[in-house]
């Protein structure tokens, strides 16, 4: 039994996210039926993280086992010739039996985009929030310094029985060890580094941005808001289509 590591990138406008589900088009169940189709073996490929609906991702890291003989580049070259286009295997290695997708991870990296323009190009308008409006980016710029470091972030967790206390179901402690916002011509764009997030974690800090953007709240709210550990504290959740899983480090 070979323990194969397997690095996505995709598109994730057309999918219900990661987790395969009944009824609907996911990236594990269209990669798994993949693998599938060219091995003959079922399996269900474990990411690193359930990235959902509409979320896209630049390196998506999954472990599966296989007893394939199959060379990892030719199997790697298969799966793109059976999957997708809005799914590619970028990248396709044996991987030590200890190696897990999830629980190996040490940090993740995620980027969220923002058109400012008044106009969204059509060919964007998949793989960004078109915000048009008026926002302080400096005074975003300064609350999203406030979330560096551990913390407990229940505020800015989804209200979700079903995922529990995060991807590790004991603890809504994080560390992030970057977080900023830069402009690059036309679009505003936050940039997150952390030990792990918490479902909507990353979409709902850009909802409570905005809202400093926009002058209904300060900077320094952001303090105030990750200690009172209460969801309703925060900002709405932002749109999925802006946001990405840039890098998994292990």
């Amino acid at each position: 039994m070979r323990n194969l590591k397997i690095v996505l990138a995709y598109d994730g406008s057309d999918f219900a996210g990661w987790q395969v589900q009944p009824d609907s088009a996911t990236i594990q169940g269209i990669l798994a039926s993949a693998i599938g189709r060219i091995t003959g073996e079922k399996v269900l490929p474990q990411g690193s993280g359930r990235t959902d609906a509409g979320v896209h991702a630049l390196a998506q890291v999954a472990t599966c086992a296989l007893e394939s003989p199959i060379p990892a580049e030719n199997l790697a070259r298969a799966l793109n010739d059976v999957l997708p286009a809005s799914i590619r295997v970028l990248e396709l290695s044996e991987a030590s039996r200890e190696f897990h997708a999830r629980k190996s991870a040490r940090a993740k990296t995620y980027r969220y985009r923002i058109y400012r323009n008044a106009v969204c190009p059509p060919f964007l308008a998949r793989y960004v929030w078109h915000h048009p409006y008026p926002l302080d980016e400096t005074a975003m710029q300064q609350a999203a310094t406030l979330v560096i470091g551990e913390h407990d972030f229940t505020s800015f967790a989804a209200v979700d029985p079903e995922r529990g206390k995060g991807e590790d179901g004991v603890s809504n402690v994080r560390q992030v060890s970057a977080s900023s916002w830069e402009r690059e011509e036309e679009e505003l764009i936050y940039t997150v580094r952390g030990s792990g997030f918490l479902h909507h974690m990353v979409r709902n800090l850009i909802g409570t941005f905005i809202l400093v953007g926009k002058g209904t709240l300060r900077p320094q709210d952001l303090t105030r808001i990750l200690e009172a550990k209460d969801r309703s504290a925060a900002g709405a959740t932002a749109p999925a289509t802006g946001l990405y899983l840039v890098s998994v480090e292990y």
